[in-house]
């Protein structure tokens, strides 16, 4: 019993790292400009089938794959920022979370007229031979995308906290006005973090899909993201990598012992619960504004 506790708890904490990569891209859209991007589920979704696409319909190798979609994702989420959302600047937030619901379906609905709706499976470009620890046994792919995901995930904390270009988001997000008259090119900054986003996206649905495949409903999983950004808090970059975790192990565990129909409530169930306790989550902080 043991045993296997510890194999689905390993295979929890992998599984989550997908929802780190998510949700990192979440916090610091939302961070820089103060836009809840509901449509990062649909970019994580093509940014998979553009890996598929140019691993298979062009024959790249898996490398150059990822080049070229990291590539594009960057373009697209550029291209989202500075022809769409640039314009609802200053609009209510209930316009702007309408305006990245509907980006995500027409991504969504692009994305099932190009590729179509049946589910479609990477290449293997991750090893597939189980790893022991012990008497433990880790699925390959889980374990290598995990690792992926944990590269990415630290190189990305790293450049937010010691690079300019992190040090300007973390400055507009403190204090936009102030920045910008201290000399930080605000517009620069959003589109910065968008195009970050982007790259998390690419990441994130690249390590999804490698597992389960993709299809258009592969956005949905980023769904199942908001309860490790309600957990952590909007406000802290370090806090989701630690509410990721949880949160995955915590689905893995329920699923397991207790079946998916609990699985798919439970852990919003404690995460509420956290939340009526402490409302900005355990790692937010409440924002004070003098008026």
């Amino acid at each position: 019993m043991l045993r296997q506790f510890i194999e689905f708890s390993i295979i929890g904490i992998a599984s989550g790292g997908m929802y780190v990569l998510s949700a990192l891209g979440f916090v610091i859209i939302f961070k820089a400009t103060r836009v809840f991007n509901f449509a990062m589920g649909e970019m994580m979704m093509v940014s998979a089938f553009l890996f598929l696409t140019a691993s298979k319909t062009f024959g790249l190798h898996w490398g150059l794959a990822l080049l070229a979609t990291l590539g594009l994702s960057a373009v697209l989420a550029f291209l989202m920022e500075r022809f769409v959302l640039r314009r609802m600047i200053g609009r209510p937030v209930v316009v702007l979370v309408m305006v990245t619901l509907g980006l995500g379906s027409i991504l969504r609905g692009l994305a099932g007229l190009i590729w179509g709706h049946e589910i479609f499976q990477l290449p293997d470009f991750l090893p597939r031979a189980p790893i022991f620890l012990g008497d433990v046994l880790i699925p390959g792919k889980l374990a290598w995308s995990f690792l992926g995901v944990a590269v990415i995930a630290v190189g990305f904390i790293a450049y937010y906290r010691y690079s300019r270009a992190g040090i300007a988001i973390r400055a507009t997000s403190a204090d936009l006005v102030t920045a910008e008259v201290l000399g930080i090119n605000v517009r620069g900054v959003f589109t910065m973090a968008w195009v970050l986003a982007g790259l998390l996206a690419a990441g994130a649905g690249i390590a999804a899909a490698s597992v389960n495949g993709v299809s258009p409903q592969l956005g949905f999983v980023a769904l199942n993201v908001l309860a490790v950004i309600m957990l952590a808090g909007l406000s802290s970059v370090g806090g989701v990598v630690i509410a990721g975790i949880f949160i995955g192990w915590l689905e893995t565990i329920v699923g397991a012992y207790l079946g998916a129909s609990w699985q798919s409530f439970l852990p919003y169930v404690v995460v509420l619960a956290v939340m009526l306790i402490k409302p900005n989550g355990l790692f937010g902080e409440a924002r004070v504004e003098r008026i």
